[in-house]
């Protein structure tokens, strides 16, 4: 006789169902209960709901939901949702858990979950319901809950944090979120590690969220930030990562990376949320534990994902341009050169020469105002676009200054304002030894530069007589201190 593969029966429960494994089969029934998601108070509602979850998870599991049945005795028909039985050790929760390298799953992950979002259903409703104004209404439901869970036991300045970062994240990209109508569609919604089954012949994604469609109307990157947050959560932030990378690979996303920090933040904001509802109903130090360390997540993405407008200045010679290419480097930002704009402007090749006298040809009053006030348009573009900008000019006077201010207001973003500074003997070397630059300053312009400049005491000075390393680091300190 044949020993069965299987553990033997087991059953699991939750506040809404109860799930029976037995041999190579889970048969799943709703509880008749009536709660502020769901109502299963009648066997006709209890049946809908059965159809429904059975309908909405074919679409990523059909070979694991096989269909609907009815426990029948004693003058009752109780409707039943029949699954082939997953195997407990496959899952990529417990794979994480037992230290498994899951790279290759991950990946056949983000190709599985691409594709089902490339086929998955889309209308003018589902766009709506993922759209910014939507995402703004569930952000502001979810913090709105949060609020009588504020000091016990959330952190109250780590909820207001959220707050401010979300909504301000939310005001100033209305042309990104107008451009990704497109991507929204009817997903998953509630993507977990625990639900995410690695078998030998490729994933499988279960239990999708079917109490309320419009929670699952949502952009396709916000159904795969769910699962990047949970794996981040189970200590596998480089896992993460890489599963977004792949996911961004498959769809074809070209998305910022703040954009994908909001919705990891978002994802979890919601299970910080869940937590405190089951730390409220049985007063569980680990539910409040859960809580604390889902609102910390939100806080980090959001302040990493916060899009931020940087002018790196300085006169010629303090390794400005240096600096600003290994800032926007480092943080991902979109590099604008004034001096690589003014030769585009003028038709010419970034290299070509263009020298004169200090305020005189391309450098002359008119065409530096021009360069200018493009620098500041493409990058209030950008802003808008959910990317970040890193602007590499001398920033001398003050009016384009104060003009960039403005744009960073426009936009609901900081604006991260470094002076670089070196000897006058340095930066005189610098200018006379280098090769291939777009640069035409002189040494007499640079000294003529100096007695004209303004003031910029918002400026953090950072001097580039030191290691580029410690030079870039202090720069990078100032941008990731920018979001509060």
């Amino acid at each position: 006789m044949t020993s069965s593969p299987w553990p033997g029966a087991a059953v699991r429960e939750t506040h809404v169902g109860v799930v029976v494994l037995v041999g190579d089969r889970a048969y799943k029934v709703k509880k008749p209960v009536r709660t502020a998601f769901c109502d299963f108070s009648t066997p006709e509602r209890r049946h809908a709901a059965i159809t429904r979850e059975l309908e909405l998870n074919r679409r990523l599991a059909p070979d694991v939901y096989l269909g609907a049945a009815e426990l029948t005795g004693a003058g009752c028909a109780e409707p039943v949702l029949v699954m082939r039985r997953m195997p407990d050790g496959r899952r990529l929760s417990a794979l994480l858990a037992g230290g498994a390298d899951v790279s290759d799953e991950l990946r056949q992950v983000a190709r599985a979950v691409a594709a089902f979002h490339a086929g998955a259903r889309r209308s003018v409703v589902v766009a709506a319901e993922g759209g910014r104004d939507a995402l703004r209404e569930r952000w502001r439901r979810n913090l709105d809950e949060l609020e009588p869970y504020r000091d016990a036991p959330l952190p109250g300045r780590s909820l207001d944090t959220v707050r401010r970062l979300a909504l301000r994240f939310l005001d100033g990209r209305g042309p990104l979120f107008a451009r990704r109508a497109d991507r929204v569609v009817d997903g998953h919604g509630d993507l977990i590690a625990d639900d995410v089954f690695c078998l030998d012949d490729g994933p499988r994604i279960l239990d999708c969220l079917d109490f309320d469609d419009r929670l699952r109307y949502v952009d396709g990157l916000d159904d795969a930030a769910f699962l990047a947050m949970d794996l981040e959560r189970l200590g596998a932030g480089a896992a993460a990562e890489r599963f977004l990378a792949d996911y961004a690979e498959f769809a074809g996303d070209p998305a910022p990376a703040t954009l994908a920090h909001h919705y990891v933040a978002y994802r979890a904001g919601v299970r910080a949320k869940v937590a405190c509802l089951r730390w409220a109903q049985n007063d569980d130090p680990r539910a409040a534990d859960d809580a604390r360390t889902h609102l910390a997540l939100a806080a980090t993405h959001l302040r990493r994902g916060a899009p931020r407008l940087a002018l790196v200045g300085g006169l010629p010679g303090t390794g400005k341009s240096t600096v600003a290419g290994e800032l926007a480097d480092r943080t991902g930002a979109v590099l604008l050169s004034s001096d690589r704009l003014r030769k585009e402007r003028a038709g010419l090749d970034p290299t070509t020469s263009a020298a004169a006298e200090f305020g005189a040809g391309l450098y002359d009053p008119a065409h530096t105002a021009d360069v200018y006030a493009d620098l500041l348009h493409r990058a209030a573009g950008l802003l808008g676009l959910g990317e970040s900008v890193v602007l590499d000019a001398s920033w001398t006077a003050a009016g384009p200054r104060a003009r960039a201010a403005d744009v960073a207001r426009a936009a609901d973003v900081e604006l991260v304002a470094l002076s670089c500074a070196a000897p006058a003997a340095v930066a005189a070397e610098r200018i006379r030894t280098r090769r291939g630059s777009a640069s035409d300053a002189t040494v007499a312009v640079a000294r003529r530069m100096a007695t004209v400049a303004d003031r910029w005491p918002d400026a953090v000075v950072v001097r580039t007589d030191a290691p580029l390393a410690h030079s870039v680091a202090q720069a990078a300190r100032v941008w990731d201190e920018a979001a509060g």
